[in-house]
Parts: structure tokens; C-alpha cells; sequence
């Protein structure tokens, strides 16, 4: 834990002097939205209580939370956790904004803030691994002379950067290497030998992470890593008493993501062939073939989420689970293991593991006979290229909300902070997900009919933004269209896109449902207008986008990665068009299963899940238009259920404040005014 070096005798600056000191030091100016919401994430410190803020584009929250939080690591002596949803932000806080802020504040301090990035254990280089401390096979790689060449000189280039790199962070390695390459030079959490244990732990590279992590003010990681040392018992991040949630719509996923578990034959496969080397090969054997059963009973069933366990299923699962449970038995104590076979039989032990409590959740996951009130979904999918289909069993939690709520707001006092948490209006939607009560039963308990003592304090706080939206931007509903089919976009979605396109001169950036309808548009607009047309899958979506930033005339067409990851100000950028609202598909098993879950619980399972999916995209979608206080232009909605539905109204509200018109000529005249025609 940091240690804090006030003075005795002497106090803290204030936080509103702290975030002078910051703002000036960047260049910046002082705004009022990032004043509010530096004093109410001030208040929740001291208080304990959880805050939601919701501040926009440009009002600065990554100084308002740090400041604040760098005040209270240092005056108290512990540490605060940022976490973060994207590399981008990590690199952002951690390359740019903490580095200005410690310089910037040392001198209010007596002492420079420190700070750290602490990632999972797997992107780290574990040195035993990479000097052959493990003869685990490179899976299929065994069978492609060609990949087994290529693996071996990215593992030789390995070698040399480990003689050189201070941290083994495989983000530090340039150019990169595949992850199937990067599997054979690191472990998990579950494969590692530990420290006292490792032949060269005192030199491991994640230890080394985790201690400077142990020492700062600020550690800064992601939601992944933060939901580990929540959910799963094991502390990975320092001791803590306050969590940052930068990037916080995206909480719910990357929880659930953590939490999921998944089983395939070739999975059980691999475990048995690790074993195959520390076990009788009869028992080894006996798990191999229990693999090879699952995936003839699973290629026989159709994919898809399963009410209940097929007879056939649950035979095969038992039987992985037995023979799982033989191999256990039989790798017996890990005191009577030759330390030079240590590291193969770490990572069999985990590989083990891991199919074992699979297959053991699996068949309890209908013990419950009421679905709404099962902890999990399972459901059956297909996956792989066409050349090598091959079927999986996934199980997902229902609700994350009640983990959340008990393993992370019931330890820590949490900030929560992004764009867009007010969707329909209010914080409520999201809270329900992070097993929050609603904000107006948390503020007034007397209000509740059945109070829950145990309920967590909270409050949210909408701080705005600095853009003037409704001067800035027109939020366009194409009313006319008719609503979006399943066969691809219609003509009139063509004639729309080609108009909007031609009126703004390019300048375009067009957000798409699906793959295939940004392809199609791409390809049309290229037979029908002068102006370039770039499409994502032509190269990678950074450089597109650098494209797209450095040509006024040029668009570019995409999907679901481009709806939150694209920020270009400026005049290359005056139009944004959403093809239709991004509701999750309908065969989705585990948005199928929280809908059904919530209307049996009297709720409205639509709009509680998939309007509320829907109306996050909708937000960082058009958040993609204003980026610097000088922009200017239109969202274009080409759905017209956003304006005749009856959940538009809960759409339109989660939107930023747009001039809202469904007139096709007034955007056209304002779209070719922008740029000066």
C-alpha cells in the first residue's frame, strides 16, 4: 500500500486547487460540468457512497475523477483502482493524462502522485515457460509444418526481446505476435507455479507488475481484471477502498464475459493429452474418449439455448465429470511431483480444472425448475470457419447484478462515469444491471413500500456537456422509410444514404447493423457518387480511420467496432448515419433469457434489455458527431420505428440534446451549407 508523506501538522489542498493546478498544466480551461463532477466524486470518498456521472464529450471526467482520487490515495496512504474498458483509455491515462498530473501536482503535494498499469497474467512473458519450463504442444500448429516455422521464429524473436524488455508486457513487443504464438511463452493465473515455486520467480515479470501496482497511488486496469478479483476469490489487484469505472456502460458485458465458461470436445482432447505424460494413459485415455462421446452427442443436437438437459448431454457430461475427477485423483498431491515436471503439471492441473467445474455447472444448471430463477444460461453453439465447424457449450450468468452488487459496491466505495449512463432519462436501466436499487429508492427510502436495508447508497449525477447540441447538430429521423427487413437494405435506404452522402460532400461515417449492410452500402455509394467510399474488413480499422480523418471527401462504412471506437473532429467528419436501431438479435440465448426472466418477475423484459442495449449503442453512436467545440452536423436515423414505435420516446431520450426534424431537405440545404455550397 502507498504510504501518504503529509507533513504532520499540515492538510491537503483542496480538490477544487488541485483541479486548477491540473487544468492549467494541460492547457486546458476550467469547465462547470468537470467542477461538479470532480466535487461529487470528492463527496462519494468521503462519504462512502456510490455516484453514477454521466459527463459528455469534452467536459474533461478523466481529470475530474483522477484529481480527486490522487487526493484521497495520497491523504489516506491507499491506493485507487481505475479500471477501464478499452486499451485505448488505459494507454490514454497511463501514456498522457497521469504522467502531466504528477508532474503538474507534486509541487501541491510535497511529493509526485505515482501510478500503474496492472494487466491479467497472461500478457505478461513468463520466463520459465520461454526457457522450457513447460512441453505442452503448440495444438494445432503440430500439424502445419508452415505454422510450426513461423511459430518457432516468432518464439527465437521472443527470446531476444526478453533479454531487453524491463516489464515482459507483450504490448511493449513491436511487431506483435498471434495469440496462438503468445500461448506459448505466458500462463494464466490458474497455470502459474507461484513464486516460491517458479526456478526464476524472483525475476517473473507479473510479480514485478503486481509490486509496483502494491506501492502506487493510482492502478489502472481493466474491467476483465477488475471482475476477476471480484468474482473469483482470488486477489489479483492491490488492497483497495475505491474503484473508478471509467468507460462504465460497458461493465455489465465484460462481467459477464469473465464469468462465462465454455466446454468443446477438442478442449477435453487437449487436457487428456497434457495428462497423457503425468497419469496411467489408461486414465488419460478414459477422459480422451468421455470428450470424444460429448461431441457425438452434441453434433446430433441443434444449436441453441437448452430449457432443459438432454438426456443424451447429461450422460456425457457425467461422464467427462467422472473421469475428470479420475485424473484429479490420480495427479495426485503436488508435494510428491518432480520439480523439473512442475510447470507441465501446473498447466494440466488448470486445464483440468477448468473442464471439470465446466462440466460440473453444466449439469447443475437445471437443478432450478423455474427458469427466471436459475443462475445460469447454457446454451449450444456453432462456431469455427466452415473447414472446421465444431460445436460448444457455453453457460453465462443470468444477472451479474447481484455479484456486482455484493463483491464490488459491498467492498469498495465505486465511481461509475462514461458518456452515456442516462438512458430514457435517468441512471435507473443501468442500475438495475449493476444490482443497484433504483436512484430514487436509494435516495428516499420512505418511498419504498418494502425497504431493503441492505441496499447501497448511490446517486447519479448528469453533468452535461460543454457542446451546445441543439445549436451544433440535427438529429434527423428518416420517418418516410419504411421499417428495416431481414433481406439486406432496400432501395430507398440506398436513395437515402446516397443523398445525405452527396449533400455533405463525403464527410460521412456510416454505422451499420450488420457486416453485410455495410458492404452493400459501400458498394452501391461507389457506382453512384464521385467521393470515396472506405469499408471496414478493406485494411485495419485504425488505419481506415486515419483515411478517413485526413480526406474531407472520404467516408467510411462500418460496424459495431466503429460505433464506440472513432473519434475524428473536424470537418471530416459532419454526418453519421445509423442504418437501424442496434437491438441485440433475437436469437441471442442469454438476451432471450434475461427478457423472459424479467417479465416473469412482473418487469418489461424488452425494454429492460434489449431497448436498453439499443439505446447504449444509440448514444456512442451519435456521440460520434461532436468531438471538439467547433463541430457541426447531423445523426441521421434511417429506422423509422425510432419516431412511430412506443419504445422511441425511451430511444430518443438516452440520445444527446440534437435539433430534431424528419425533413430530408432541411438536412440536405444544412449539410451542403457546412461545407460552404
Amino acid at each position: 500500500m502507498p504510504t501518504a508523506t503529509k507533513k504532520p501538522g499540515t492538510e491537503l489542498p483542496g480538490v477544487a486547487e488541485l483541479l486548477e493546478a491540473a487544468v492549467t498544466a494541460v492547457g486546458g480551461t476550467r469547465r462547470e460540468g468537470q467542477d461538479a463532477m470532480a466535487q461529487a466524486v470528492r463527496k462519494a470518498l468521503v462519504t462512502g457512497e456510490h455516484v453514477a456521472v454521466q459527463a459528455g464529450t469534452g467536459t474533461g471526467k478523466s481529470l475530474a475523477y483522477l484529481v480527486p482520487a490522487i487526493h484521497h490515495a495520497v491523504g489516506k496512504g491507499a491506493t485507487v483502482v481505475v479500471s477501464t474498458a478499452t486499451i485505448a483509455l488505459q494507454r490514454q491515462l497511463v501514456d498522457r493524462d497521469l504522467p502531466r498530473l504528477a508532474k503538474a501536482l507534486k509541487p501541491l503535494l510535497g511529493r509526485a502522485p505515482t501510478f500503474a498499469i496492472l494487466k491479467g497474467r497472461r500478457n505478461y512473458l513468463c520466463l520459465n515457460k520461454l526457457n522450457g519450463g513447460d512441453d505442452t504442444d503448440p495444438g494445432d500448429e503440430l500439424f502445419d509444418p508452415f505454422a510450426i516455422s513461423a511459430m518457432g521464429r516468432a518464439v527465437k524473436r521472443i527470446h531476444e526481446w526478453a533479454d531487453t524488455t524491463e516489464m515482459g508486457d507483450r504490448d511493449e513487443l513491436v511487431p506483435g505476435v498471434q495469440d496462438s504464438v503468445w500461448r506459448q511463452v505466458s500462463v494464466t493465473a490458474r497455470e502459474c507455479l507461484g513464486v516460491a515455486k517458479c526456478p526464476v520467480g524472483e525475476d517473473c515479470f507479473a510479480e514485478k507488475a503486481r509490486g509496483v501496482a502494491g506501492q502506487a497511488d493510482i492502478v489502472v486496469t481493466n474491467h476483465a481484471l477488475l471482475a476477476i478479483d471480484a468474482l473469483e476469490g482470488r486477489p489479483v489487484l492491490p488492497e483497495h477502498d475505491v474503484v473508478v469505472v471509467d468507460e462504465a456502460h460497458e461493465l455489465v458485458d465484460r462481467v459477464t464475459g469473465v464469468a462465462t465458461a465454455e466446454l468443446t470436445a477438442g478442449m477435453i482432447a487437449a487436457t487428456a493429452r497434457r495428462l497423457g505424460k503425468l497419469v496411467d494413459q489408461a486414465i488419460a485415455d478414459r477422459l480422451a474418449e468421455a470428450g470424444e462421446g460429448l461431441g457425438l452427442v452434441l453434433d446430433d443436437l441443434p444449436p441453441g439455448r437448452w430449457e432443459s438437459l438432454p438426456v443424451a448431454a447429461a450422460g456425457a457430461l457425467s461422464a467427462v465429470r467422472d473421469a475428470a475427477a479420475s485424473c484429479k485423483q490420480s495427479l495426485g498431491s503436488d508435494r510428491r511431483e518432480d520439480p523439473e515436471a512442475a510447470a507441465g503439471r501446473k498447466i494440466a492441473m488448470a486445464s483440468l480444472d477448468e473442464v471439470a467445474d465446466t462440466a460440473v455447472r453444466l449439469i447443475g444448471a437445471f437443478d432450478e425448475a423455474d427458469p427466471a430463477k436459475r443462475h445460469d444460461v447454457i446454451w449450444l453453439a456453432e462456431q469455427g470457419p466452415d473447414a472446421s465447424r465444431h460445436k460448444s457449450l457455453h453457460a453465462a450468468p443470468l444477472w451479474v447484478g447481484g455479484l456486482l452488487r455484493e463483491r464490488l459496491f459491498g467492498r469498495s466505495t465505486v465511481v461509475l462515469t462514461s458518456a452515456t449512463l442516462a438512458l430514457g432519462g435517468n441512471f435507473d436501466a443501468l442500475a438495475r444491471q449493476w444490482g443497484l436499487p433504483p436512484e430514487k429508492a436509494a435516495a428516499e427510502k420512505t418511498d419504498d413500500p418494502v425497504p431493503d436495508p441492505d441496499a447501497p447508497k448511490w446517486s447519479g449525477l448528469d453533468v452535461g456537456s460543454p457542446f451546445a447540441h441543439a445549436k451544433s447538430g440535427i438529429l434527423y429521423v428518416a420517418k418516410r422509410l419504411p421499417p428495416p427487413g431481414r433481406d439486406g437494405l432496400p432501395p430507398s435506404y440506398l436513395d437515402e444514404i446516397a443523398g445525405l452522402v452527396e449533400a455533405a460532400g463525403g464527410r460521412t461515417l456510416g454505422l451499420f447493423s450488420s457486416m453485410r449492410a455495410a458492404k452493400q452500402a459501400a458498394e452501391a455509394m461507389r457506382g453512384r457518387l464521385d467521393t470515396p467510399v472506405l469499408c471496414q474488413g478493406e485494411d485495419s480499422t485504425m488505419q481506415l480511420v486515419e483515411k478517413f480523418a485526413a480526406d474531407e471527401a472520404t467516408s467510411l462504412f462500418g460496424t459495431l467496432s466503429l460505433w464506440q471506437g472513432v473519434d475524428v473532429p473536424g470537418p471530416s467528419l459532419s454526418c453519421v448515419i445509423i442504418d437501424r436501431i442496434p437491438f441485440p438479435r433475437p436469437d441471442d440465448p442469454l438476451v432471450a433469457a434475461r427478457q423472459r426472466a424479467t417479465d416473469a418477475r412482473g418487469g418489461n423484459g424488452f425494454l429492460s434489455v434489449s431497448a436498453t442495449h439499443a439505446a447504449l449503442l444509440l448514444a456512442q453512436g451519435a456521440g460520434r458527431l461532436l468531438r471538439g467545440m467547433e463541430d457541426r452536423g447531423v445523426v441521421a436515423i434511417l429506422d423509422s420505428r425510432l419516431a412511430t414505435a412506443r419504445y422511441g420516446g425511451f430511444l430518443r431520450a438516452s440520445l444527446p440534446p440534437f435539433w430534431a426534424t424528419d425533413d430530408r431537405e432541411k438536412v440536405h440545404g444544412a449539410l451542403r451549407r457546412l461545407r460552404g455550397v
